[in-house]
């Protein structure tokens, strides 16, 4: 969410933000609600003034009729006293109907902003969509083969490493199970991720809850915007802030764990990682990689996020740390990738800038998104109220940022394709072979 004091200054940059990463907003209704609701608090402030200062002016009157003996006085001095008391009665009554019309307005404006995207940086790229994202840097040679290579699908049927059949069977489209020595190698992926983030990064691994309450998916950016893709699990009677949904990410967990507190600025940054189980519904992807372990609807990921101080610089920084901590675990699994900056218009909502991580994969002829990088400063922040006191004791909206450590199974589809051998076996990656015992060759 954007500072309503933003908004109401820069207005133009906000449109202009909301034009590039083509989103419509209703921002000339947003700002005469405002100026309606400003209006209000200004005429309420003034009657609470006045009404204060009555208080302050009939406790002297009270004193003096106390004191006074002289009939005449003493009536004139209680008819001041009943008036100012009457005026007060008057000011409370028209204060209540300002504080229903302002109670009436807040709704309508916080609707509003919820769907006010934040403005890209000034150093992303113009663009539509995917297509036009930017390519910074490349890693890994891409291998020829001098057999004809096999799809992670027929890899994963002869070898029984994945049963996407029975997975359609049980639970519908995009559906598997991991098999055998398959389940074997997605587990060792999400080990390595968690291992490296946890002893080598610094960061706090934690278990977070996967169903949350509307707030927490609201105050993370992924409602409104992205409501589509959640499913809606919980009650049957759960409404409004009670309903609950399963997340997309453990982004949510991590972030919304704070929401509606004040951290003290020695507790920041906070780097946080977990592994959760992801559930996505792909809506809008009727027919789009329908085969194999691509776009699925539940997987396990390895999430990093980060929470820091208020300072742009800073969470800059940042983003560089957890891309980079991302394309390590890739070069470990010595898997060729590309790093992308994100264009305008594929930035969703919610990113300031964001730089995907695309790895090879031969059945697909080209990259795959295996990655997304975020940097989001006090977007997520200001949703969730989540803030930290600076060392002079004053209070600040958190940045935040997240990035993907490793995402299983779409990992293992370049896993599977890179290490085939012509006669159809696989090699598990050195940097996995710890976690699978010292299996070296699948077969």
């Amino acid at each position: 969410m954007l500072d309503i004091k933003f908004i109401r200054e820069s207005p133009d940059a906000v449109r202009r933000g909301a034009q590039a990463k083509n989103i419509p907003i209703e921002l000339d209704r947003l700002l005469e609600l405002d100026a309606q609701r400003r209006h209000l608090q200004t005429q309420f402030q003034a009657l609470t003034t006045e009404q204060n200062q009555i208080s302050r002016d009939v406790g002297p009157l009270m004193g003096q009729l106390k004191k006074i003996s002289d009939p005449a006085a003493k009536t004139q001095l209680e008819s001041r006293a009943q008036a100012l008391r009457q005026k007060s009665t008057e000011l409370k009554s028209q204060a209540a109907e300002l504080e229903e019309q302002i109670r009436l307005l807040d709704p309508q404006i916080d609707a509003i902003l919820l769907t006010i995207p934040q403005p890209p940086d000034e150093d992303v790229p113009a663009g539509k969509g995917s297509e036009d994202n930017v390519e910074l840097r490349r890693w890994g040679k891409i291998p020829t083969f001098d057999f004809t290579p096999q799809s992670h699908v027929d890899l994963g049927r002869k070898l029984r490493l994945f049963d996407v059949e029975r997975g359609v069977k049980l639970a519908g489209s995009r559906s598997y199970f991991l098999t055998g020595t398959g389940a074997l190698l997605h587990q060792a992926v999400l080990r390595l991720a968690m291992d490296m983030m946890v002893h080598e990064k610094g960061f706090i691994p934690m278990a977070v809850p996967v169903l949350v309450k509307e707030a927490a998916m609201r105050g993370t950016g992924f409602f409104p915007a992205g409501r589509e893709q959640a499913y809606r699990v919980g009650e049957i009677n759960e409404t409004g802030d009670d309903e609950r949904f399963l997340t997309g990410t453990g982004e949510v967990g991590l972030t919304a764990m704070y929401m509606d507190e004040i951290l003290d600025h020695s507790q920041l940054p906070l780097k946080l990682v977990t592994q959760s189980t992801c559930f996505r519904r792909e809506a809008g992807t009727y027919g789009k990689d329908t085969s194999g372990l691509y776009r699925i609807h539940q997987f396990d990921k390895v999430e990093q996020v980060i929470i820091c101080r208020a300072d742009r610089m800073e969470s800059i920084e940042w983003h560089k740390t957890i891309l980079a901590n991302s394309e390590a675990i890739l070069q470990r699994l010595e898997l060729p990738y590309r790093a992308m900056q994100c264009c305008t218009g594929d930035l969703g909502p919610k990113n300031a800038s964001m730089i995907d991580i695309e790895t090879w994969m031969p059945s697909r002829n080209g990259y795959g998104e295996t990655h997304s990088a975020s940097r989001l400063y006090d977007f997520q922040a200001r949703r969730c109220n989540l803030r930290y006191r600076d060392e002079a004791g004053k209070v600040h909206f958190c940045h935040t940022l997240n990035n993907t450590v490793v995402a299983s199974p779409r990992i293992l589809i370049p896993i599977v394709e890179l290490y085939q051998n012509p006669d159809g076996s696989v090699r598990v990656p050195s940097a996995l072979q710890p976690y699978m015992n010292g299996l070296q060759v699948i077969s």
